[in-house]
């Protein structure tokens, strides 16, 4: 069973400036809820029990959320609390004792940072969400795991991309199609348009084996001196790991941007 998930939240949000200068992009609101909530809530719906924080010095803004009793204390005491707040404080609350943190304080790429979760990952898969990818109007992780279990198979999730696009996503190579699912071949980290094997992207839901953390271990840094989970997860596949491409049936939202931000709080006050 799926039980954990690791969270990578250490990056800076530069890309949300000036916001991100004095707030951790993952608590900016989205129609008035942090992003980071949906997130966590997308994951509980799907059984998740126990999530891992990759942060940062620079962002214990997101530690600190969780742990502010006290001011909800004291609100309390003073019945300035409405129904409403008392009911979100109380969530926060339950979802504190399910959180560990784990620091990443020097950028070294997504593998890097989850290679520091390996002493709390327990079982043998675990589930990784990219906190910037948000996914509406269908639970996404539940999919997921649904398939893992089915097919005994690592999944990931993915959506079809305009060609002209393909070079701001890592890009499927697909050995074979079913139906909404595809056996994975191969991952192409940002191709040209002339060298993309297909117009499926990888989007921020993964189901991974425990056994990336010992590939990690010994690959070394690519691009931009980062270590990349692609990497990792292409010599997965090398190894006949078996990965499952799902093209999801829910709305992407990307809220790594400007744009993306305004526009997801837009989508989602339609909801």
């Amino acid at each position: 069973m799926i039980k954990q998930a690791i969270i990578p939240l250490a990056g800076l949000g530069t890309r949300l400036l000036p916001l991100t200068s004095v707030l951790a992009k993952e608590l900016l609101p989205i129609n008035g809820k942090p992003a980071l909530e949906y997130i966590l809530d997308e994951c509980m719906q799907a059984g998740i029990k126990e999530f891992i924080f990759i942060i940062s010095k620079k962002k214990l803004s997101i530690k600190k959320y969780f742990y502010s009793d006290n001011f909800y204390k004291n609100l309390i005491k003073r019945r300035k609390l409405n129904k409403k707040l008392k009911s979100e404080y109380l969530k926060i609350k339950k979802l504190k004792k399910r959180i560990k943190f784990v620091y990443q304080n020097t950028p070294k790429g997504t593998g890097d940072a989850i290679l520091k979760c390996k002493k709390l990952i327990k079982s043998k898969h675990f589930l990784l969400l990219m906190p910037d990818d948000l996914i509406i109007k269908n639970n996404c992780s539940k999919e997921l795991i649904k398939i893992h279990k089915k097919n005994n198979a690592c999944v990931i999730a993915s959506k079809k991309v305009d060609k002209l696009d393909v070079s701001r996503w890592g890009i499927f190579s697909i050995k074979k199609k079913i139906k909404k699912n595809f056996i994975i071949n191969d991952v192409i980290e940002k191709p040209s348009v002339k060298s993309a094997p297909s117009t499926y992207a990888v989007i921020g839901r993964y189901i991974l084996p425990r056994k990336i953390f010992s590939i990690l271990e010994k690959n070394k840094p690519g691009q931009n001196g980062e270590m990349h989970i692609t990497d990792a997860i292409r010599t997965l596949i090398l190894q006949k790991n078996k990965f499952i491409g799902h093209e999801f049936s829910g709305k992407y939202l990307d809220c790594g941007t400007m744009k993306g931000y305004i526009n997801s709080t837009l989508e989602i006050s339609k909801l």
